[in-house]
């Protein structure tokens, strides 16, 4: 049961906010043995027309892929898709000539534009890989398809938010390690590991309508019962595989996140155009 409140979670202009939790076990799931899936929304077999999107955001599916299995080689087009890596590794080959092994902390991109071909599959015969696939709907179409991998540290997270993806129009420009990978679309996403009772202020990224979006990183297969990594957003608490529509945000304004469990907290924050 999705869980509704109106609050201030924010400050500088933004004092009501409606924030709805995405329970994690409310989400699309699929157990197809090699692959172990939950999709926040509608992807694959799994279609729910109250969760298609939310602004420019398409997918997050968590995904656990077991050793010595993959996904084969298989088209997109159009949709910006991006790969969070959390454990394990992961081995992106495409049609554009890239290969490349990923780890924690790495994030791959590629906008797909016109068109590509690609397979990430997990040869490692040790570990399954466990990461977040996330697309969002670019504002321009018929791209050149391009790719961009970018590494951030567990350090570099701890306790801040970090700027991980950024619209091209808000982007500096500039290319190295740590710098955030700029894409065709209103959207912005930080990503933070938040020791129990530290705070992080998210600046909202303009002036105006926003929409936000937050998901909390599982650690096990299944939310913990009891303890586990949680984040409070106002009133509102979001365990394990949880995530939070906020709506109600304009900028400028700040959303408040505090982590209120009893381990740190990884999580992701997007801010959205409408």
């Amino acid at each position: 049961m999705a869980t509704t409140s109106t609050n201030g979670a924010s400050t500088n202009g933004t004092s009501s906010l409606k924030i709805t939790k995405r329970p994690w076990n409310a989400r699309g799931h699929a157990d197809h043995g090699w692959l172990y899936t939950y999709h926040t929304f509608s992807f694959a077999s799994y279609h729910d027309p109250r969760y298609s999107s939310y602004g420019p955001l398409r997918v997050i599916n968590e995904d656990r892929v077991e050793r010595g299995t993959g996904f084969g080689t298989h088209a997109h087009a159009e949709f910006l898709i991006w790969s969070y890596v959390v454990s394990g590794e992961l081995e992106h080959k495409d049609s554009m000539g890239n290969l490349e092994k990923l780890r924690r902390g790495e994030v791959q991109f590629t906008s797909a534009g016109t068109g590509i071909r690609h397979s990430e599959y997990n040869r490692n015969t040790e570990e399954d890989v466990h990461f977040l696939q996330i697309w969002a709907k670019p504002h321009t179409r018929g791209l050149k398809p391009s790719y961009c991998t970018r590494k951030f540290g567990d350090e570099e997270k701890k306790d801040k938010l970090v700027r991980i993806m950024e619209a091209v129009e808000r982007h500096s420009g500039e290319e190295g390690e740590s710098v955030p990978i700029a894409l065709h679309a209103d959207l912005s996403m930080d990503a933070s590991i938040l020791s129990p009772g530290k705070k992080v202020e998210h600046e909202l990224v303009q002036d105006g309508r926003r929409n936000v979006y937050l998901h909390v990183v599982m650690g096990g297969k299944t939310q913990p019962k009891e303890g586990g990594a949680k984040i409070r957003v106002g009133d509102v608490e979001l365990g394990e595989g949880d995530g939070a529509f906020v709506d109600g945000a304009t900028g400028p304004g700040k959303i408040v996140v505090e982590s209120v469990g009893d381990k740190p907290a990884e999580f992701l924050l997007f801010d959205l155009g409408m």
